[in-house]
């Protein structure tokens, strides 16, 4: 997974309690609903759940590599062995593999930093299988050194405060901690104030000893543990922006791909020390202070480091990943296509990230083909996908979107994301607000593995809420996993959900089944769990006689969203009004109350089916009116006008995007254009709802 904070959450909010329907589904379908449900639930076992995850967390298994090959073919096995079709897409993709990476800290008392995690001897999968290089994907090869500055978290606002400071990292090696945002905005800040090298540590602050006991005694990152990951900042193969890596494509060259011209590479917190400890020069902030034992200083130097990276970019720059899919085609709309996906590739064992996520989607594949193969086949087709390279910058899932972009722009209804899903015993889940209804709903049928309830049920008392009106806060989709490519770039609604604790393994050696088995999730419960809301969740969709999206809490979400664009618009002294966006919005939610109550009513009646394919196919269309072909003005691959990823952040969602990012370039004219165009798209969802509400009245 490349984004691995916390979800970022929405308020709780107050949700009127609705009726005992179940939206999208007349009284007889809702019936055989329930028990296809609770028949799914049932199915998904831990044994089960654990013998997939021993299997495919046996060695590391980084994309372009044989052990990875290792775990397409086990997916694909399994899937056909429960009568699933199958398929594999493989793309070749700019990927280049470390050869060799290593740091000096060249003065003074020189010394070779020894960047290897090393084995665990209680952890056989550390002590049995090499482990993978310590290295940042697409940082660039390399031997560079010079003084030594501490940066803090990279973030743009530290590089401002070491200017308030005097300090620059030109010609320097910057160090920065991990935390905070994506490390490639880390890389493109050290690079764009000329640093000449970046080194990154795991902090003990952020996930080592101050956290908690540090493994194997307990589940944080130890001192010799390393955080691995791409610092690639777009989506996709670098060497095909915007299309597919099929046979074929244009390739542009390594002068014009998005990557990092710096090398960059990570190291321990043991190691960190033996750079940090000697720097002197100006006092730090004291929100700068990390947990090593000693007090932090900026430098630059006197501690001068080097860095070599080679690569096999000029020999071997192009690696081939695979994405694999199951298919069981649907009876009554086998066009439409409900989708489950998490991906296979890992730093390292990757039991936790993202084997757990892959688990959950194979359980769930196997608790729907048992009763497809009974004869209770979905109304629309269901699609199971594992996807390769996420780790180096989402690039099996985004080939096979770009690649299948008019079909799945046409017909997918809607993408569920499972990514690094099973560390702990804390629910979680966001994603579209369209399907937040939904997913709250199946949490209400699925037992918690604490016996307290169901998932719901712990999930509200752990998120203390003052009242019974009020509803867990759910995340929003910036981006950052697999379902960039799905909402990000063609606006198909999207959830994600998964259960987490404390952890420092991320990215590392020890993310193994020995650290699953004695921290993570020891049963095996948490991963069917998971699966059990996966599988609920895809026949609730599949099976639906008219598509249970909620506009009418995806419209509250959005007044929400718009009030914060006028306190920031305020807070500017602008003259610039924000009542057209508001209207828009209010339009569409009262164009949602209308749908549903139209729906509920009609429902109670028999539809045709060319009807009913006739209003799906509008509100398929309601999301998508809310992309603009062209894109943000700043990442043009971003079309989604309600969510992107923070462009200054990497792993923070920015909402209602094209406005804000220009209320945050100061550019007030741009403002109104903006705020023109999206109120203009959500006039045109609102007329897909309304065209959708005459159908079926």
């Amino acid at each position: 997974m490349i984004r691995k904070l916390v979800l970022p959450v929405t308020a709780a909010l107050a949700i009127p309690l609705a009726a005992q329907t179940t939206p999208g589904y007349s009284p007889p379908s809702a019936a055989v609903e329930r028990a296809a449900e609770a028949d799914v639930i049932s199915k998904p076992s831990p044994d089960q759940a654990s013998a997939h995850s021993r299997f495919l967390s046996l060695q590391p298994h980084m994309a372009g590599t044989p052990a990875q090959a290792r775990t397409r073919d086990y997916v694909i096995a399994q899937m056909k062995s429960w009568g699933l079709e199958t398929e594999v897409r493989a793309y070749k993709v700019w990927m280049p593999h470390p050869v060799s990476t290593r740091v000096w800290r060249v003065s003074p008392d020189p010394i070779e930093l020894k960047l290897q995690e090393g084995p665990i001897a209680e952890d056989t999968t550390s002590v049995a299988y090499p482990q993978v290089m310590p290295f940042n994907g697409y940082g660039a090869a390399g031997d560079v050194q010079g003084e030594v500055v501490y940066v803090n978290y990279g973030l743009i606002e530290d590089y401002a405060q070491l200017d308030s400071m005097g300090v620059s990292v030109k010609g320097k090696i910057a160090i920065a901690r991990y935390g905070r945002s994506y490390r490639g905005i880390k890389a493109r800040e050290a690079e764009k104030h000329n640093a000449v090298g970046l080194i990154i540590y795991s902090d003990p602050a952020d996930d080592g000893y101050a956290r908690g006991d540090v493994y194997p005694l307990g589940p944080m990152r130890p001192d010799h543990g390393i955080q691995r990951g791409s610092v690639m900042n777009p989506n996709g193969d670098p060497s095909t922006p915007g299309y597919p890596s099929t046979e074929n494509a244009k390739r542009i060259p390594l002068a014009q791909m998005e990557v990092p011209r710096i090398p960059v590479l990570p190291i321990s917190y043991g190691n960190a020390a033996e750079l940090l400890r000697g720097l002197s020069g100006n006092s730090i902030p004291q929100p700068w202070q990390g947990g090593l034992g000693f007090r932090y200083h900026v430098g630059p130097g006197p501690v001068r480091a080097r860095i070599a990276v080679a690569t096999d970019a000029n020999t071997n720059p192009y690696k081939e990943i695979w994405d694999t899919f199951g298919v069981i085609r649907g009876t009554d709309f086998p066009d439409e296509i409900v989708m489950i996906g998490g991906h296979r590739d890992a730093w390292g064992p990757g039991a936790a990230d993202n084997v757990s996520g892959t688990v959950s989607v194979l359980e769930a594949a196997r608790a729907i083909a048992e009763q497809a193969k009974a004869g209770k086949t979905p109304k629309r087709t269901i699609v199971f996908a594992t996807w390769d390279a996420e780790e180096w910058g989402l690039i099996g899932s985004t080939e096979y979107v770009e690649e299948d972009s008019l079909r799945l722009r046409k017909n997918a209804v809607a993408y569920l994301n499972q990514d690094d899903i099973a560390q702990g015993p804390n629910f979680g889940g966001g994603g579209s607000p369209s399907l937040r209804a939904l997913l709250r709903d199946v949490a209400k049928k699925v037992p918690d593995p604490s016996h307290e309830g169901s998932v719901y049920d712990v999930w509200r008392k752990r998120a203390n809420l003052a009242a019974d009106s009020l509803e867990p806060p759910m995340g929003d989709p910036g981006g950052g996993s697999d379902f960039a490519g799905f909402y990000n770039h063609l606006g198909i609604p999207i959830a994600d959900w998964g259960f987490s604790g404390p952890q420092g393994i991320y990215h590392s050696a020890y993310d193994s089944y020995h650290w699953m088995t004695k921290f993570g999730d020891p049963k095996f419960e948490y991963h069917v769990a998971a699966a059990r809301i996966g599988a609920s969740m895809l026949l609730r969709i599949a099976n639906a006689d008219i598509l249970p999206y909620d506009y009418v809490e995806f419209a509250r979400t959005m007044r929400r969203f718009g009030t914060r664009v006028d306190s920031a618009i305020a807070s500017k002294h602008w003259k610039t009004s924000t009542a057209g966006l508001t209207s828009a919005i209010t339009r569409m939610g009262d164009a949602a109350v209308a749908f549903n109550a139209a729906r509920d009513r009609a429902l109670t009646a028999q539809l045709s089916t060319a009807t009913l394919k006739q209003v799906n196919a509008n509100l398929l269309e309601v999301e998508r009116q809310l992309t603009r072909p062209q894109g943000l003005v700043t990442r043009s691959w971003f079309r989604n006008l309600i969510y992107a990823s923070d462009e200054n952040n990497g792993y923070a969602t920015m909402v209602l995007p094209s406005v804000n990012e220009a209320i945050r370039l100061g550019e007030e004219s741009a403002v109104e254009r903006e705020l023109a165009d999206l109120a203009s798209r959500f006039d045109a969802a609102t007329h897909m709802l309304q065209h959708a509400t005459a159908l079926i009245k």
